[in-house]
């Protein structure tokens, strides 16, 4: 299972992912096909846990990003 299915499920559907991050349905639909953004990342691991690094299409060094947030 990829991260946006681990999310999609976690959150309980499509429909209320998409509800809980403020866009349509449609608009995560076309994530599975298009990827995930990466501006969506920070608020899918609010809602649903996924990390931002599950997500294998992002261009973000999270990793690097998580240990200069508390400097």
């Amino acid at each position: 299972m990829n991260a946006l299915d681990k999310a999609i499920s976690i959150a309980g559907g499509t429909t209320k992912l998409a509800t809980k991050l403020g866009v349509t349905p449609n608009v995560v639909s076309n994530w599975k096909t298009r990827g995930t953004p990466d501006w969506a990342l920070p608020e899918i691991e609010k809602v649903t846990g996924v990390r931002c690094e599950e997500f294998e299409n992002s261009k973000v060094d999270w990793a690097y990003l998580r240990s200069t947030a508390s400097a």
